[in-house]
């Protein structure tokens, strides 16, 4: 289940689809993933997993474990991200240094404001 769509009210990865639309089944939110990946391009703002805006040089906290490629370990759940820089143009849309793995790439996805 590695292409999982976190819940846009709770930030929960155990999601389901249902007929068109997806389902959390943490708080049992129903939306269309459809409209929000286009209400959040129309706009140009880069949100994250809650939802909230987000800034050049905010500092966010990472919600998942992520596997990096090429790295004996992942990066942990709760670690803090600071000085972030946005990239609208891309998939991954967050420039960031993480400590012990370097510069790297995330998608605002799996990331919440702190």
């Amino acid at each position: 289940m590695s292409d999982s769509v976190l819940c846009p009210k709770c930030g929960s990865e155990f999601t389901y689809p249902s007929d068109n639309m997806m389902v959390c089944s943490q708080c049992f939110y129903e939306w269309n993933p459809e409209e929000t990946a286009a209400s959040v391009s129309d706009s140009g703002k880069i949100l994250d997993s809650n939802g909230n805006e987000l800034q050049d040089g905010d500092s966010v906290v990472v919600i998942k474990d992520l596997p990096v490629k090429g790295a004996p370990k992942p990066v942990k759940a709760g670690t803090k991200v600071k000085n972030i820089r946005l990239r609208p143009d891309s998939d991954h849309n967050i420039d960031c240094k993480i400590d012990g793995f370097g510069s790297m790439a995330l998608k605002s996805e799996f990331v919440k404001k702190a």
